[in-house]
């Protein structure tokens, strides 16, 4: 009798999980969801501080705040922006990647901490008053604060979305990215400035 061998049959195949096509980038992130939290905690924070009339709290929020806003503006004005206009252009644009996403929380947070705490401040220690001896310094500090907003939350903060929305398309504009990127490094620049004569009046007001 003839013997038959039959040979093992090969195990059935797995189906490999999908992946990307080559050369094509995952999604960028346009608000980096990670920081939210932070951003939630430190506004609830603040609104506590100002339900509590706390001081030592609202002076806190103000002075971090301020601090905080200054040292990126200028940072971004004149140091991130002379570096990336001699950066190869792959590389700025890996570059924006990674920083725009950030500002897009880190700007709006610092600007509402600044102005909120510092507004209450004022108001509870009777700055606001046109007999407080040094309200014209104050004056000039909210109107100087105040174009600093404007131009954080009105051109900055657009600017660097436009750029995370050109970075989404399939095909971005390079071109267009580039000017939003000079506009948002120039307009950094401009409130850095402003931030340094913020300083010369509030250091005027302490010591008037």
């Amino acid at each position: 009798m003839a013997l038959t061998s039959t040979a093992a049959a090969p195990p059935a195949a797995t189906a490999a999980p999908p992946t990307p096509a080559a050369g094509q980038a995952p999604a960028l992130q346009i608000v980096p969801l990670r920081a939210l939290p932070i951003v939630g905690a430190t506004l609830v924070l603040l609104v506590v501080a100002i339900a509590g009339n706390w001081l030592w709290a609202l002076d806190f929020f103000h002075v971090a705040g301020g601090a905080l806003w200054t040292a990126v503006d200028l940072f971004l004005g004149f140091v991130i922006g002379p570096i990336m206009g001699r950066m190869p252009i792959p590389a700025r644009v890996e570059f924006s990647k990674r920083l725009m996403p950030k500002m897009v929380v880190l700007m709006p947070t610092l600007v509402v901490c600044t102005l909120a705490a510092g507004w209450q401040l004022a108001r509870h220690l009777g700055n606001l008053s046109t007999t407080y001896p040094e309200h014209g310094w104050l004056v000039a500090s909210i109107v100087v604060v105040a174009v600093m907003a404007v131009v954080a939350l009105g051109l900055l903060e657009p600017a660097n979305l436009a750029v995370l929305f050109e970075f989404r398309k399939p095909q971005p504009d390079g071109e267009l990215i580039g000017r939003l990127m000079r506009r948002f490094i120039y307009a950094a620049g401009v409130t850095g400035a402003m931030q340094v004569a913020t300083l010369i009046i509030m250091s005027r007001l302490a010591t008037g």
